[in-house]
């Protein structure tokens, strides 16, 4: 409201100086006037406007008659009963003041709203974010779009945020004037310390990654059954094979080759005699540094618990096997009668 005020106080000072004109310079006026002709005498013939703007056409007629305004372009602009144009869009019009023998008319240039940004192309790592500052000339407020808001999106302000590798437009809009931002996510760098690595059964390590995304990088193994991997890159040694690890961020993988070695196991007696109700240790080391798994071939003559314990049941012979990882040995037991 104190904006329309203004307007009317100046189209009211301008009624005023042109009724002056009118009433002190009466050479000026034509000579049909004073033989009863009408006219209409306006404030301004002619009037540049930015979109969005308002001015007051302060008209007088020779009547004394209100008279009555129209534009030749509306969409472009518009004149309420008063004389207020308000400018719409870019493009001419022009406004008519007219009474019953007698009219005025005034010529309105819209001007094109024109927007200034910060930038015209924007290259961002993702998760990274920029903020694109439009300067519109009419001092409206800009709206913001992305073509493609999975790979760039944008929000109210003009915050542009990168979401994946790949190019998106950010359009900018203001009084039906529009430009464009071009941005591209760059696809990541990404670095794997580790390439290949051996590990034995059970073995754990953790692989390092680095990357100029802040995307969550994403594991995975070829072949479970030989090494996992969960969330954070922590492999763990199943069993003996080879596994590929892949790391991948933002569509960029790098590769360590995992190898699960088999063990070696040695006894320290490669055989034993013990005569019936004798008992001796298997003393098994297994290069994986795990307790093998361990076993008799006759239970009847020799007996082996979980820790390697051997037990003489009855003359005879048997094999005791330590078993770890795929690899099997064994040390043989010759159990003889009691003297």
């Amino acid at each position: 409201m104190p904006h329309r005020k203004k307007i009317l106080t100046a189209a009211i000072a301008a009624f005023c100086m042109v009724s002056m004109l009118f009433v002190t310079n009466r050479g000026t006026i034509p000579a049909q006037a004073a033989y009863g002709y009408e006219f209409v005498l306006l404030s301004a013939s002619s009037k540049t406007m930015q979109i969005g703007d308002e001015f007051y056409l302060a008209a007088i007629t020779s009547t004394g008659k209100k008279p009555s305004f129209s534009s030749s372009a509306s969409s472009v602009a518009s004149v309420n009963t008063y004389g207020l144009v308000t400018a719409k869009k870019a493009g001419t019009a022009v406004i008519t003041a007219k009474i019953r023998n007698g009219e005025a008319r005034c010529k309105v240039t819209v001007k094109k709203t024109t927007i200034r940004l910060s930038a015209k192309s924007v290259s961002l790592e993702n998760g990274e974010s920029r903020k694109l500052t439009a300067e519109v000339s009419t001092g409206h407020p800009a709206s913001y779009k992305s073509s493609r808001s999975s790979i760039a999106s944008v929000d109210a302000e003009g915050v542009i945020l990168a979401k994946k590798p790949g190019t998106a437009t950010i359009t900018v809009t203001a009084d039906k004037t529009s430009v464009t931002c071009s941005v591209t996510v760059k696809q990541p760098k990404v670095y794997l310390k580790q390439r290949a690595l051996s590990l034995y059964r059970k073995s754990t390590v953790a692989l390092s990654v680095t990357s100029t995304s802040k995307s969550t990088p994403k594991w995975k193994s070829n072949k479970k059954s030989v090494a996992t991997v969960d969330e954070n890159g922590v492999v763990t040694a199943v069993k003996h094979g080879a596994a590929i690890i892949t790391v991948t961020v933002d569509g960029v993988s790098k590769t360590c080759e995992i190898t699960v070695k088999k063990p070696k196991i040695t006894f320290a007696k490669e055989s034993v005699t013990l005569a019936v109700g004798e008992k001796c240790q298997a003393n098994a080391t297994v290069s994986s540094k795990i307790k093998p798994e361990y076993s008799s071939s006759n239970t009847r003559v020799a007996t082996v618990d979980g820790n390697g314990n051997i037990c003489a049941k009855a003359k005879g012979k048997a094999y005791i096997y330590a078993k770890e990882d795929g690899t099997k040995e064994r040390m043989t037991v010759t159990v003889t009668l009691p003297k």
